[in-house]
């Protein structure tokens, strides 16, 4: 009987993964290969990063957008999925725990990757099975990092997450592992990529962007102003958005009491509550409208509000709302958040506090910077959601183009490694005899 030294063994085992995983990636070609994307949000949500980038890139591969879900309505983890509405070609996959088990994170984890390559078996989600993983919740990276057998893992940082409300404890080792993981890193804001690139080399910086042809709309006189706003007094001060603890609602507070008009909030509530919000006749919380809807409250705003908080989770953000109001050729105020400060000082009026606010929004309803405005349709112009996809796409291209060819090189190696590795396992095999009895 042969036995091989445990040790060598082992080595050569390891080599013969490795060589299998080079394979895979050189057999590939970048533009055949599809996106499994991986997000906290879900795609039917408020419309902005993650839709606007994957609906474009859905254009020239499938996107499989994975959603988990704690759905009370099922009683054993499962999973279903469906084309996307209005997603060109996208497939939304919904990965459903009961309420009951999702304390535990392990089980979570791994049940959600064992349901996940359980549907990318199913014929209509093959095409899933060698994709370019892109990541924008780091808490996904345990359960799928490494084991969708990806060519690529890409993560496009959208919010410094960890300083939400809310956060896991976890979320910030989990970022860690993933910006080790990924290829390529992307940051939706100038402040998120100075944090970034101190951990990734291979990091760039594109901000949200607009689709101008969309909000438009707003300058166009056939566009009607809602139903529902379109009797309120003037002027409207309004924001459009998710209704969260972002804003600075002592700031809208004061807001009402003081215009003579107006104070409109668009959109869905998230981690506040109603009894949160404060109150008052002149203060209008209308709830969600949809994407289509949004050009014809932007021509209904008399001034365009960013009202956020300075806090923690204001820190890093970029507002997409910002650029879009600009496309409306709206006059717009925000409060001084750094990527604003940083990136729409001429474009956007800046207040740095409470009474700046409510002084700059009365005298911009009364009479806007027609210079200021003619600035921000240019600037929205010049980032419309188009061009910066196109971009990333570029450095998808160049990073997978890289990898492949270090591939080529490495399976090079790998071949006299293993060579070397099956000559050693041979002198080091051991002649061991059977007793006779």
């Amino acid at each position: 009987m042969n036995f091989i030294n445990p040790e060598s063994s082992l080595n050569t085992l390891r080599l013969r993964d490795r060589k299998n995983t080079l394979q895979t990636l050189s057999d590939y070609t970048y533009h055949t290969t599809p996106i499994m994307v991986h997000c906290h949000l879900h795609w039917d949500g408020v419309w902005q990063r993650p839709q606007q980038f994957m609906s474009r890139i859905s254009m020239s591969r499938p996107v499989l957008f994975v959603e988990t879900h704690v759905d009370s309505s099922v009683n054993t983890p499962t999973y279903r999925y469906a084309p996307a509405e209005g997603g060109g070609n996208v497939t939304i996959l919904q990965v459903l725990f009961p309420p009951s088990v999702w304390h535990d994170g392990a089980y979570v984890d791994r049940t959600r990757r064992e349901l996940v390559a359980a549907a990318v078996r199913e014929p209509a989600l093959r095409k899933f099975r060698k994709p370019v993983q892109w990541f924008y919740d780091p808490m996904a990276v345990t359960a799928f990092g490494g084991h969708m057998n990806e060519v690529l893992n890409v993560y496009d940082c959208m919010d410094q997450l960890s300083q939400f409300r809310g956060a896991p404890p976890c979320l910030l080792e989990r970022e860690r592992k993933l910006l080790a993981l990924a290829d390529l890193v992307f940051c939706g804001g100038s402040k998120l990529h100075q944090d970034k690139s101190r951990f990734h080399r291979n990091c760039h910086f594109y901000g949200c962007g607009v689709d101008i042809q969309h909000f438009a709309q707003a300058r166009d006189g056939k566009c009607a102003v809602p139903s529902d706003i379109r009797d309120l007094p003037r002027p409207i001060l309004g924001y459009y958005g998710v209704i969260d603890e972002r804003l600075d609602y002592e700031l809208l507070a004061k807001l009402a009491q003081e215009t003579s008009g107006s104070v409109v909030m668009v959109g869905p509530l998230a981690k506040v509550t109603p009894d949160e919000l404060p109150s008052h006749p002149k203060l209008h919380f209308i709830g969600r409208r949809t994407y289509d809807q949004l050009p014809g409250y932007a021509k209904a705003f008399d001034v365009c509000m960013m009202p956020f908080a300075l806090n923690e989770a204001t820190e890093f953000i970029n507002p997409t709302k910002a650029l879009e109001y600009l496309g409306a050729g709206r006059p717009v105020i925000s409060t001084r958040v750094p990527d604003v400060v940083s990136l729409f000082s001429s474009e956007v009026v800046l207040a740095t506090d409470h009474e700046e606010f409510i002084r700059h929004a009365a005298q911009m309803a009364q009479n806007s910077d027609g210079e200021r405005r003619a600035l921000g349709l240019q600037r929205a112009q010049s980032y419309t959601w188009d061009n910066i996809v196109g971009k990333l796409q570029d450095h998808m291209r160049h990073t997978f183009e890289g990898k492949r060819a270090a591939t080529k090189n490495g399976r090079k190696r790998l071949a006299g490694k293993l060579r070397h590795a099956s000559s050693v396992d041979g002198k080091n095999a051991c002649q061991l005899t059977v007793p006779s009895v």
